[in-house]
C-alpha cells in the first residue's frame, strides 16, 4: 500500500490539508499526518480558519523510509513554520532524492526553501513573488516536474489529490474516486 505524509503547522490550509487526505485514502493510500513538536505545540494543530485537526504523529519520528511521498498543504503560517523546520526541510531533501514531493498554495515556498522545487511548479498566485524562483505555471491546476508535484490551492485540493493518487496508485484507481466524488472538473 502506497503511504504519504503530510506534515501540518498551526496556520495551515485546512481545506487544501482534508481533502488531500480524503481523496488519497479514498483511492488506498495510508496518509499520516505529522506536527511540529515544540514547547507550544502538540498533536492537536490550528488552522488558518479556526478548525483543529488532530495529527498521528510528531514529525521528529518520522522515518522517509516509510513513505512514498511526503505533501505539504498551504497556508502562510503554517508554511512558514514547515519552512524553518530543520526536520521537515531535512526529509524534503531525502524524499526529493527517491520519492516524490509535493506541496500546494503556498507550500511550495517550503520547497524552494529546502531546495527541492522543480524547474516548473504551480502555486497560489498571491505566492509566487514571495516563492520568486522562475517556471511558475499559471495555467494548470497541478504540475508534475519530475518527482515534484505542486497545485494551486483550495479549489483545486481534490484535483491535487486525484493527481496523486493516480502517480502513486495507478489511473484506474484514480479514475474510480475520480467518479465517485463527481470530480468530473479535474
Amino acid at each position: 500500500m502506497a503511504s504519504v505524509l503530510l506534515p501540518i503547522a498551526k496556520g495551515f490550509e485546512e481545506l487544501e490539508a482534508v481533502a488531500l487526505i480524503d481523496v488519497m485514502r479514498r483511492g488506498g493510500i495510508e496518509v499520516r499526518v505529522a506536527y511540529l513538536e515544540d514547547e507550544l505545540q502538540g498533536d492537536l494543530v490550528l488552522g488558518a480558519n479556526g478548525i483543529t485537526v488532530q495529527a498521528d504523529t510528531s514529525i521528529k519520528t518520522v522515518i522517509s523510509d516509510d513513505f512514498d511521498m511526503m505533501v505539504l498543504p498551504g497556508g502562510w503560517e503554517g508554511t512558514y513554520a514547515l519552512a524553518e523546520n530543520a526536520r521537515v526541510r531535512e526529509l524534503l531533501q531525502e524524499f526529493k532524492a527517491t520519492k516524490v514531493v509535493g506541496a500546494m498554495c503556498a507550500a511550495p515556498y517550503a520547497l524552494k526553501k529546502a531546495g527541492v522545487l522543480g524547474n516548473e511548479y504551480t502555486c497560489y498566485p498571491g505566492a509566487k513573488e514571495e516563492i520568486d524562483h522562475p517556471g511558475y505555471r499559471s495555467d494548470l491546476k497541478v504540475v508534475t516536474d519530475g518527482n515534484v508535484m505542486t497545485s494551486q490551492g483550495p479549489g483545486t485540493a481534490v484535483c491535487f489529490g486525484l493527481a496523486i493518487l493516480e502517480r502513486l496508485v495507478g489511473k484506474e484507481s484514480m479514475q474510480a474516486v475520480k467518479d465517485g466524488m463527481l470530480l468530473d472538473y479535474c
